[in-house]
This record gives structure tokens, sequence and C-alpha cells, in this order.
């Protein structure tokens, strides 16, 4: 089993083309959906009394919930507009809410998965949560510019925590105040990190380890309508993969990293989760043997 910890969100999503208001996102959300397609997933997340039960519903189809707790109070809210291009993306409003004050447990059944995903959440919460586990094979987080601009060293604590960290191009800079991708992944390495997954958008994504350095191509795409969400459904896919395998060896690690290019890639295709949920096993396998075709020569 894995277990996804991170948030659960109503997101207000303004692309050039369309307008979403409070629809279903949040990291764990992404992350867990995406996963769930290779391994039984449990979600540790919460959402506030006003979370609708369609959404509730949706979510218990995809993974167990024993581990969402529903607080007095408003669910966690997002609202960011994208440019012309789809490759920039503001941040308008974030509301903590029920978010803020949040104690997370984990839940008996939970504690003997040997796999964790810590979505992008608070770097502290996050390093504390890891040592409930029992048993893990393999840990990986996530963190975005809010947390590296306001705890950046309760970040850097975090990836001494867990075998893997995946995180975005701008941000990886940002962090380890390095311009070269290749230094940042070494700084992040020589804070404890085994293996650093560089995302770099539609670019694909840079895998190192030790001295590998593996790159792999974005999936390309003619229309891709909502980025929302695409790095937390790469990284979902990843570890899920690699807890289906039950494996860490250097070539599942590799084949993940394809998973998360490939549902990454059906992530950005439609409106917010619905590029992930209407999606079947069937079409990931068909487009993983494009993109194995599309690389080699």
């Amino acid at each position: 089993m894995l277990t996804v910890f991170g948030s659960t969100a109503l997101d207000t999503i303004r692309t050039p083309t369309k307008t979403l208001k409070d629809v279903l996102g949040g990291a764990a959300t992404f992350a867990g959906v995406s996963a769930s397609f290779f391994v039984d997933t449990g979600l540790i997340a919460v959402v506030g009394k006003d979370f609708p039960k369609k959404h509730h519903d949706l979510l218990a189809k995809h993974m167990d919930l024993k581990g969402l707790h529903i607080a007095k109070g408003k669910t966690f809210r997002y609202d960011g507009k994208y440019d012309e291009t789809l490759s920039t993306r503001e941040t308008l409003k974030t509301e903590l809410n029920v978010l803020a004050n949040f104690k997370p447990t984990v839940p008996e059944e939970y504690k003997k998965s040997r796999f964790v995903y810590l979505a992008n959440n608070d770097p502290e919460q996050n390093a504390s949560l890891i040592k409930e586990f029992d048993n893990v094979k393999f840990s990986m987080c996530d963190t975005i510019e809010f947390w590296i601009a306001t705890k950046r060293n309760a970040v850097i604590k975090m990836i001494k925590s867990v075998d893997a960290i995946v995180i975005n191009d701008e941000e990886a800079k940002l962090l380890t105040k390095e311009h070269n991708l290749i230094k940042c992944a070494k700084k992040m390495m020589s804070w404890g990190a085994k293996y650093v997954i560089i995302k770099k958008g539609e670019h694909g994504s840079l895998m190192f380890f030790d001295d590998v350095i593996f790159p792999s191509a974005g999936f390309s795409l003619e229309d891709v309508v909502d980025p929302t969400g695409a790095g937390d459904s790469f990284a979902g896919a990843m570890i899920g993969y690699l807890a289906s395998k039950n494996s860490t060896t250097l070539s599942a690690i590799k084949k993940g990293v394809v998973y998360g290019n490939v549902l990454g890639s059906f992530a950005v295709e439609r409106y917010g989760l619905d590029g992930l949920t209407k999606v079947k096993k069937s079409d990931i396998e068909k487009r993983v043997k494009i993109y194995e075709k599309m690389i080699r020569f």
C-alpha cells in the first residue's frame, strides 16, 4: 500500500479560455488519484464541513479515506491564474482555512505502508509525519516556492528525512541558490536526498542518483488546457508504479519516471481532475508504448 499526505483543496483556476470555480484540487488529490492506477492508495488530508459530497464520493472511488479528516470550518482554497501560454501561473489567493491548524495522524492500517509520498505541504509537518511509519522502503516529498520562501531550513530538514525529492526547476534554483540544475541536484543530494527529480514542465524531467543523470522528455501534446496538478500527477504515478512493483532498483525508478511523464500528460489535457478520472489503465499503457517509440533511436 501507498500512503499520500498533503492538501485536498477547492480550487479556482483561471485559464485564458475558461474559469473553474471551487473544483476539486490539491496536491495530495492529484498525486493520490494518479497513484491509484497502480496501487491501493490511502489519503491523509483535511477538508472542511463545506466539502461537497460529490467530491468526497470521487475521492472514495480512487482512494482509501480512513486518513481524511473532516474538520469544523472551511476547506483549503487556492485561486490561480495562467497566462496566455499556460506556462506561468500567478497565485491570486491562498486560504489555508482548516489546513492551518491541522495535526495529521496516521491511521493504524497505514503505518505499515512501505511507500509514502509527502505532497507539497508544511515541511515541518511532513518531516514529523514520516516518523510515524514503521517500515518505509521508499519515501518522497515535494515542495513549492511558498515553503521555500517562508521555511527554507525546514525544507532542507525535510529533504534529509526522505529518500527522494520531486521539485520543479524554478523552485530547485530558488531553494539551492544555484543556477545550474546539475549543481542544484548535487546540493540537494548533499543534504541527504538519494534521488532528486527535477521537473521541467512540458520539457519532461531530470532524475539524479549518485553519478547517474536520467533525462526524460515530456510527452509531446498539441492541446494543453490546464496544467494544474501536472507535477503532482507525475509524482503520484512515479511512486505508485514503484509501490506496485515493490521495487526501488534504478531501472524501476526510471520506468516510474516515464509513467510520471505520461500521467502528467493526461492531467493537462482536460480541466481540473478530469484528465485523470476519465482515463483508463489501457489508455496509460498505450501512451507508454507511444512514449517509448518516441524516445527510442
